[in-house]
């Protein structure tokens, strides 16, 4: 009889945990779980339930990835909160409090060089707008300030790293409720960027400072959802593909060339979820709860929604992209 290693060409490893970088069609034997497993692709992308929050809120900021993923801020029925998250892949830790409540900041960088900027830091009693440009900077362990934003604005959209974010779009006030403006954060100061050709809020953005995303968002009078994408280039924003549905308060994650938008008030409230391949958007199935004012991380293939206006609102979900690794479990009959 033919052995596995005669017809495949490769040896059953055994090993006490999964590998962390297994290769496609790869069979392995865990020691630990004594189980056999095997390395497949998705035929399809699909979103599952991850672990809940444990500070349920919307309009929050997000960053890093579906493995190690940071919320911060955000709002919740009492108010504006200070509170931020760490997710490791299943459960979601307690991190250091941020030092200013605010809820809708742009976010940027990965769980341990992490970055908030903007927001709406309201007060309910008595209640008034309050707009901000804060900047604070996050090192796995307790976040300290970074230099201000020109513009001080909510309702904004970020991407990039710590010390290379890029902020655009946003409220600044009642006078400009909506604006195209954008910044360059390097690490320790804010200097203006190329505008947006569509000014709007409550947009989603994805990528770097130098190939950077914005996709969605509003007018803020008469209200008009977007389906507007533009690609930065470090100089200037261009027109890219429409999403195939207009929708604000939405999350994003990923590259100019390979984006992920998910949820958002369409309206109604979605779940609908697409990828962008850097010319166009298809759609992908849809999140199992709908939601706006959400936040997101990660990449195409792995990304991270949680939170956001769905009771309860410490909800978590995880998106994995066809053609995505994933380790299966070999089963007998």
């Amino acid at each position: 009889m033919s052995t596995y290693y005669q017809i495949f060409g490769g040896k059953i490893n055994v090993i006490s945990s999964d590998p962390t970088d297994p290769i496609e069609g790869q069979v392995f034997y865990n020691t630990t779980s004594e189980v056999l497993k095997y390395r497949a692709a998705t035929a399809a992308g699909a979103w599952t339930s991850g672990g809940n929050m444990g500070t349920g809120r919307y309009f929050m900021g997000g960053a890093g990835t579906q493995t190690a993923g940071l919320a911060f801020t955000g709002e919740t029925p009492g108010g504006n909160v200070t509170a931020t998250e760490e997710y490791d892949g299943s459960s979601w830790a307690a991190g250091g409090n941020i030092a200013t409540a605010r809820q809708q900041p742009g976010g940027a960088g990965t769980q341990t060089s992490g970055l908030c900027f903007g927001g709406n830091a309201n007060t309910p009693s008595p209640p008034a707008i309050v707009i901000t440009g804060v900047t604070e900077e996050y090192d796995g362990t307790s976040w300290t300030s970074g230099g201000t934003m020109a513009t001080a604005r909510g309702s904004l959209a970020g991407c990039g790293t710590q010390t290379s974010a890029l902020a655009f779009g946003g409220f600044i006030s009642p006078a400009t409720p909506n604006t195209a403006a954008t910044e360059e954060y390097d690490g320790s100061s804010w200097t203006s960027g190329g505008n947006l050709g569509t000014s709007r809020l409550n947009l989603a953005g994805a990528g770097t400072q130098t190939s950077g995303l914005a996709f969605g968002g509003r007018d803020a009078a008469p209200v008009e959802e977007k389906t507007a994408t533009e690609e930065y280039d470090g100089t200037s924003w261009t027109s890219g593909g429409n999403l195939n549905t207009a929708r604000f308060v939405l999350a994003g994650a990923g590259t100019q060339t390979s984006a992920l938008a998910f949820g958002g008030a369409a309206p109604p409230v979605t779940g609908a979820t697409e990828e962008y391949n850097g010319t166009s958007w298809s759609n992908q199935p849809s999140m199992a709860n709908a939601r706006q004012a959400l936040a997101g991380c990660g990449t195409q293939p792995a990304a991270l929604a949680f939170g956001g206006r769905v009771s309860p609102f410490q909800q978590t979900e995880e998106f994995t992209g066809a053609g995505a690794g994933v380790t299966k479990t070999v089963t007998g009959s």
